[in-house]
């Protein structure tokens, strides 16, 4: 088996002090650096998604509803769009960007960002990227071209982003697991809610 973790949006905006924050969130963003550096090794690679919004039209409002417009958060280049600097980014090997003109939760939605803009370390070296340099490469590409089918999931929101990305990842055939200590939801309340459904769609969930 050829293993990847994917942590999911741990950026500013989405940590406290941010536009959109998540309770726990800085929290997951050392957690998960603790994590690498302690279980790293068990996975053959390590990416990330970003919210990099440009004009996401409706996604943004200015009297959101928390559920299917939000605030203004994760602007491309800003600031808040930025991983959380708790987070451990020498250990990535690719950055996947989303959400550009839509809302885009799930990180298979996204595409490789540009090796000279995001801060990744040297293992990005020995990961393949699929031969058509012309056209934007996604995830699912990048992790078929280097031969994954299975894939941790972990990082922010687990009743958004998270929970796309992993059922997104079922779909794809991925055997999909999710590390439900290092991931934080938006609404707490629904958070037994979205690991059963989680589960039931063929996630395994690990703590």
């Amino acid at each position: 088996m050829t293993r990847a973790l994917i942590i999911v949006d741990v950026q500013n905006d989405f940590c406290e002090g941010g536009s959109l924050a998540v309770e726990g969130g800085a929290g997951v963003a050392q957690a998960l650096s603790d994590y690498i550096d302690a279980q790293g090794f068990h996975y053959d690679y390590i990416v990330a998604t970003q919210d990099w919004h440009i004009d996401p039209g409706s996604h943004f409002s200015d009297q959101p509803d928390f559920v299917d417009s939000w605030p203004v958060h994760c602007v491309a280049d800003q600031p808040g769009a930025q991983f959380h600097p708790d987070l451990d980014t020498e250990s990535l090997d690719a950055v996947f960007r989303k959400g550009q003109y839509e809302a885009a939760y799930s990180g298979f939605e996204g595409v490789l960002a540009p090796e000279d803009q995001v801060p990744t370390g040297e293992r990005k070296m020995d990961a393949a990227v699929p031969a058509a340099a012309d056209e934007a490469v996604s995830l699912d590409d990048w992790l078929r071209e280097n031969e994954v089918d299975e894939v941790a999931v972990a990082g922010l929101a687990a009743d958004y982003c998270v929970r796309a990305t992993a059922l997104d990842a079922v779909v794809a055939g991925y055997t999909t697991r999710l590390l439900v200590d290092y991931t934080r939801p938006v609404h707490a309340e629904r958070l037994s809610e979205v690991l059963a459904e989680l589960e039931d769609a063929g996630v395994e969930l690990l703590e």
